[in-house]
């Protein structure tokens, strides 16, 4: 009767190659780990470098500087266009590519750019005021003035600038095929950028004065004369969750006026250590409002229409 005489202990074929091979593998996966060249650590490194925290600068005179740290943000609104869209303010934040974020820790050019629902400042949404034409780092930014908008990811001594150029039958933006908006480090014409005021009947009055900061403002692209836009019902799969396209393409309702997707705020730094940025601060009540609580607090008033009026006798 035969018998199996093969068991755990038998070594069959090439075993002493697959131990071999098997050694290599192991010191091969060590060397990489203590020179951190694992994928899983390139990967970690490159998050913690595009959610680093940011401190954005506190405009002292309530306007925005060459050289300032801001957030780009738009503000929210409702999206009649659409039944499914992503409320709340939205800023602009720099979006690499899933697959690449996962292969590298650098960033990669062209970058692309989204708008996400945060509000605290980092390395993917802080943003600086540049120079474009010999300006000086302090001025302040003026409408119809260009500007550059850089950002650094949380990285060292790098510097991306936000870009856009004609759309073409092969360069677009993903969702809405429109003009694309996105990152480079090559410094260029492309890089130039201009405010506007938002009512159109005040927009060559106010050419030339100081950009208020945390105001609603228009961003306009210079080479191609689109403005910066946040599609809030085209949503993006990106390294960080869902989030929405970013374009430069300029909407006008029937008054021709820009709608509120074209609308953004250069957002700075609160001065006070409750809140990280300005948009947390408690709104102040409405003038109306003050004045009941100013009436309500004055001994015997009364805030009943008609109290103070005057009462004839019989």
């Amino acid at each position: 009767m035969a018998k199996n005489l093969y068991g755990p202990g038998v070594r069959m074929g090439n075993w002493n190659e697959d131990v071999y091979l098997e050694e290599e593998r192991m010191r091969d996966f060590l060397a990489k780990r203590d020179e951190g060249q694992l994928l899983i650590q390139k990967n970690r490194r490159l998050k913690e470098n595009l959610l680093r925290p940011m401190q954005l600068s506190v405009s002292e005179d309530g306007y925005i500087h060459y050289g300032d740290k801001v957030m780009l943000v738009n503000p929210d609104h409702p999206e009649v266009e659409a039944d499914l869209f992503l409320g709340g303010d939205l800023s602009l934040c720099m979006t690499p590519d899933e697959i690449k974020a996962y292969l590298s820790d650098e960033l990669e050019v062209p970058c692309g750019l989204s708008a996400a629902q945060t509000k605290i400042p980092v390395g993917r949404n802080t943003f600086t005021i540049l120079c474009a034409a010999g300006e000086v780092i302090g001025q302040v930014v003026r409408y119809g003035q260009n500007f550059r908008l850089g950002i650094a990811g949380g990285f060292e001594g790098r510097m991306f600038y936000l870009s856009s150029d004609h759309r073409t039958l092969m360069k677009s933006s993903k969702r809405s095929w429109l003009q694309e908006v996105y990152l480079t480090d090559e410094d260029s014409y492309l890089n130039c950028w201009q405010a506007a005021f938002p009512d159109p009947q005040l927009r060559l009055e106010y050419e030339g004065f100081p950009i208020p900061a945390n105001a609603k403002i228009l961003i306009n692209h210079c080479h191609t004369n689109r403005g910066l836009v946040a599609h809030r019902h085209l949503f993006l799969s990106t390294y960080f969750g869902k989030e929405v396209e970013v374009a430069a393409h300029t909407y006008l309702d029937s008054h021709r006026v820009e709608k509120p997707k074209n609308h953004w705020m250069l957002v700075t730094g609160n001065p006070r250590k409750n809140a990280p940025t300005v948009l947390d601060l408690p709104k102040p009540p409405a003038e109306g409002t003050r004045a009941l609580e100013q009436v309500a607090e004055t001994p015997g008033s009364s805030t009943t229409p008609g109290a103070h009026a005057c009462s004839h006798p019989l």
